[in-house]
């Protein structure tokens, strides 16, 4: 496993290496049939558990990595660029599940859910969008009634990555709806519990081997011992996850984007067109160079954001910022990517034709295009008084 990597250039170099060549090795080539059959990845997620890959961020003891932010990023877009699905079955897992557990949690809720998590034993899902209430947490519906012992849930999840496969599951749900984000609560749900159900699968454009659910909670009983933090401060923890994850969706769209860009750079080598490669073509090169350029771009940014989080400073803003432009960077070069494959880009045969429909989702989930912006406008606004 890779435990304890020193924060040097040096050792991201080696770890680096040791991802993308599983990347390469391993993971791209079952991505084909994994998003044609739509299966779970199982084998893969298993081996990227051993690799220390399911919980990089959290510390040794409680069973992760013990890794930084940037290793993080950096080997999320590896993955992502051999198969997005897996890159966002990974991203969940560190970003949505593991974090907000090791952020909030006790010493029990740690050595009970986040070091199987860590060592990807279970995996988990975060719930927090609901049926009309995606990108406005602080009006979900999902009601927790308190009883003795604990709580009892009930109403609906939407858009629920991992929700089919996981053993754990975040859930938000309010106390009191009248009260509005003061009445949110965080809970860690086992999903044998009774009365947790998946109720339905979505039948997507892309990311078709990781599954995105809808669930039910009839009347599911939470002991009081699995509160995420303290009564009202689900939508601090909510808010404060989502940075983090959206740092992850940011690595996951630029590994979508890379593997665009690249595939664009060798088919341009190769395809002659007039008596020469395509890459001599102006057009071309100027395609290629807006790809890298964009690519480029959005890679620091997501650094940035990752720095940031090592250093313990604000990164909501930066968060935002990476998220906004690899995702929208993503979809550009995905989309100019089939233009340079020209006819062959259209059909399934090549991989550009993935990289578009999964592109996509990274300006939607998380946090849409539109919500970063407003965000982003927010914090820059805040900054004069």
């Amino acid at each position: 496993m890779m435990h304890g990597w020193p924060e040097s250039d040096e050792s991201k170099a080696m770890l680096m290496d040791q991802v993308r060549s599983f990347a390469r090795n391993v993971v791209a080539p079952k991505a084909k049939e994994l998003d044609e059959t739509g299966r779970f990845p199982t084998e893969i997620v298993a081996q990227l558990s051993e690799m220390g890959m399911m919980g990089m961020m959290v510390p040794e003891e409680w069973g992760g990595a013990g890794m930084d932010a940037v290793s993080y990023a950096m080997a999320l877009e590896e993955i992502s660029a051999a198969c997005a699905s897996t890159g966002v079955i990974m991203s969940v897992n560190n970003s949505l599940v593991c974090y907000p557990i090791s952020a909030f949690g006790n010493d029990e809720q740690k050595r009970k859910w986040l070091v199987p998590l860590a060592q990807g034993k279970k995996l988990g899902c975060f719930a927090l969008s609901e049926p009309g209430y995606g990108s406005d947490p602080a009006g979900l519906k999902l009601q927790a009634t308190r009883v003795e012992g604990g709580y009892r849930l009930r109403g609906t999840k939407n858009w629920i990555t991992n929700g089919r496969e996981a053993d754990v599951c975040v859930v938000f749900a309010t106390t009191d709806k009248n009260i509005g984000h003061k009445g949110i609560c965080a809970f860690i749900v086992d999903t044998k519990s009774q009365g947790f159900q998946v109720a339905k699968l979505e039948d997507k454009l892309g990311i078709n081997a990781s599954s995105t659910a809808q669930l039910f909670f009839d009347d599911v009983f939470v002991p009081a011992d699995c509160l995420l933090g303290k009564e009202g401060q689900g939508f601090k923890i909510a808010l404060s996850t989502l940075d983090g994850g959206r740092i992850g969706i940011a690595a996951q769209a630029l590994g979508i984007a890379k593997c665009a860009f690249e595939a664009s750079k060798k088919f341009a080598s190769e395809r002659e067109q007039f008596g020469a490669p395509i890459a001599k073509l102006q057009a071309i090169q100027w395609f290629l160079a807006d790809m890298a350029t964009r690519l480029q771009g959005a890679r620091l940014l997501t650094w940035s954001a990752a720095k940031n989080k090592d250093a313990g400073l604000k990164y909501t803003k930066e968060a935002a910022m990476a998220k906004l432009a690899a995702s929208e960077a993503a979809m550009w070069i995905a989309t100019k990517a089939i233009q340079v494959h020209g006819g062959y880009g259209f059909t399934k045969e090549y991989v550009v034709e993935r990289n578009f429909r999964d592109a996509k989702i990274t300006e939607i989930y998380e946090g849409t295009s539109e919500i970063q912006r407003i965000v982003i406008a927010a914090q820059e606004l805040a900054e004069l008084n």
